[in-house]
C-alpha cells in the first residue's frame, strides 16, 4: 500500500475548499483510495470541463474533505488502512444523504461490494477500472440520487403545504369558533331582554360557571361547551307567553307548570344543531336538584349532568344576588352563606366545595363588570329608539 496521500490533481488543487456555484453543471467526484495511482487514474478519467475529482488517501481525510466543500459522489475503495470503505459509507450516508457513493474492489471482494450496496452504496466497480465502467456507473448513481433528491424536495414541499393548510384550516375554524361565540352570546342577550329585571344574566351565570368549572380543572373543550349551555340555558322562554314570563305577581300552578316546560322548549329548539349538542343537555337539565326536586326528570346526584350541577349554583347565585320585581338583591356573602346551607339538597356538594374554594371577590368584579356592558347596551338601545323614532316621525308641512 502506499503512503497517505492528500494531494490533489493539478487541475483540482485550486478549487480545494472553494464551492462550485449552484449554476455549474460541473460534478464534484471525490476520490479515496489509500494508492495513490488508484486515485490518478480517477483524476485522469473525471475531468473537465464535465468533472472535477479531488482525491482523498484516508476515510478521514475524505470526511475533512467533505465539511469543506460540496461534492456530488464519492468513490471510495472498501479496503483501506484506518477507516475502512464501509465505515465511511456509514458516517457519508448519515451526514451527507444526498451525496452519491460508489465503492472499488477486487475481483475477490465482490460478497462486500454487495453489502456495501445493502448499506446504501449506489454501485460497486470492480478494479483494474474502466472508463466506460466509471462514467456509466457514475451517471446511472448520479440520476438516482438526483430522483431521490427531487422527491425529497416534493415531499418537503407538500409537508410545507400541509402545514399552510392546516394552520388556515386552524384559523378558519378559530374564527368560526369565535363568531359562534359572539352569535351566541348576542342570542343569551336578546333572551335576558324579554325581561328586563334580568339584563345581563346570561352572561354572569356563563363567567361564573365558568369559574367554579376551572376551579375543579376542566378542559378547555368541557369549558367551551359549559358556556355554550349557559348562553342558551333560557331560550326556551322565548316559546313562554309574556302573559306568564313577564307576569309581577306570583305564577298559578298552571302558569308555573307552562314556564317549567321552557326547559324542554329549548332542548327542542337546539337539539339537532351538532355542535350545539353539550349546550342541549344542560339547557334540559339545568333546572334539575341534587335532591331529585328539580325538574322536567327529577334526576337526582350523579344523575344530573356535571355542567348542569355546576350551572345550578350559579344559577342560584346570581338570582340570590341580583334584583327581582319582588325582592331586593341579597349581598354577595349571604348569596355564599346560602349555596353552602344547601350543599347536598339542592346543590353537588363537591362543586359547592369549589365554589366555596374561590375568592368571594371573584363574583362582585364578574357582576359589576356584567351589568356595565349590559347598561352601556341598554343606552345604546335607547338611543338608537330615539333615532327610529326622529326617522319615522311624519314630516309637518311649513
Amino acid at each position: 500500500m502506499a503512503i497517505v496521500n492528500r494531494s490533489l490533481p493539478s487541475h483540482a488543487q485550486d478549487n480545494l475548499g472553494v464551492a462550485t456555484p449552484a449554476h455549474s453543471t460541473v460534478v464534484r467526484v471525490l476520490a479515496v483510495d489509500d494508492e495513490r495511482a488508484a486515485s490518478k487514474l480517477l483524476s485522469m478519467m473525471l475531468c473537465p470541463p464535465d468533472y472535477s475529482c479531488a482525491t482523498a488517501a484516508s476515510g478521514e481525510d475524505a470526511l475533512v474533505a467533505l465539511q469543506r466543500e460540496r461534492f456530488d459522489a464519492v468513490i471510495s475503495d472498501l479496503e483501506m488502512p484506518g477507516m475502512s470503505g464501509l465505515e465511511l459509507l456509514a458516517r457519508v450516508r448519515q451526514a451527507h444523504p444526498h451525496v452519491a457513493f460508489l465503492v472499488t474492489t477486487g475481483v475477490d471482494d465482490v460478497d462486500v461490494s454487495v453489502r456495501a450496496m445493502r448499506n446504501g452504496a449506489d454501485d460497486y466497480l470492480v478494479k483494474p477500472l474502466s472508463e466506460n465502467a466509471v462514467l456509466a456507473s457514475l451517471e446511472r448513481a448520479l440520476h438516482k440520487r438526483h430522483l431521490e433528491q427531487q422527491v425529497e424536495n416534493y415531499r418537503l414541499r407538500l409537508e410545507e403545504m400541509v402545514a399552510d393548510r392546516t394552520v388556515q384550516l386552524r384559523e378558519a375554524l378559530e374564527q368560526i369558533e369565535r363568531s359562534y361565540e359572539v352569535t351566541l352570546q348576542a342570542l343569551g342577550a336578546a333572551i335576558d331582554l324579554r325581561d328586563n329585571e334580568t339584563a345581563g344574566h346570561s352572561q354572569r351565570v356563563c363567567r361564573y360557571s365558568l369559574e367554579i368549572a376551572r376551579a375543579l380543572g376542566w378542559s378547555d373543550k368541557q369549558l367551551n361547551n359549559l358556556a355554550q349551555g349557559a348562553y342558551l340555558h333560557d331560550i326556551g322562554k322565548l316559546g313562554i307567553p309574556d302573559g306568564i314570563l313577564l307576569k309581577p305577581g306570583p305564577l298559578s300552578p298552571d302558569e308555573r307548570t307552562m314556564m317549567q316546560r321552557h326547559v324542554e322548549i329549548g332542548f327542542n329548539l337546539v337539539a339537532d344543531i351538532p355542535f350545539l349538542a353539550g349546550a342541549a343537555e344542560i339547557i334540559l337539565t339545568h333546572h334539575e336538584r341534587y335532591n331529585g326536586s328539580g325538574y322536567p326528570c327529577g334526576l337526582k346526584g350523579n344523575d344530573i349532568l356535571p355542567s348542569s350541577r355546576i350551572f345550578a349554583i350559579a344559577d342560584s347565585f346570581d338570582a340570590i344576588t341580583s334584583d327581582r320585581p319582588y325582592r331586593r338583591a341579597s349581598p354577595f356573602e349571604s348569596g355564599r352563606e346560602i349555596i353552602r346551607n344547601c350543599s347536598g339538597t339542592q346543590f353537588d356538594p363537591q362543586a359547592v366545595e369549589a365554589f366555596l374554594s374561590i375568592d368571594q371577590d371573584t363574583w362582585p368584579l364578574i357582576a359589576n363588570d356584567q351589568r356595565h356592558v349590559s347598561r352601556k347596551s341598554a343606552e345604546a338601545r335607547r338611543v338608537v329608539d330615539a333615532q327610529e323614532a326622529v326617522l319615522n316621525t311624519p314630516a309637518q308641512d311649513a
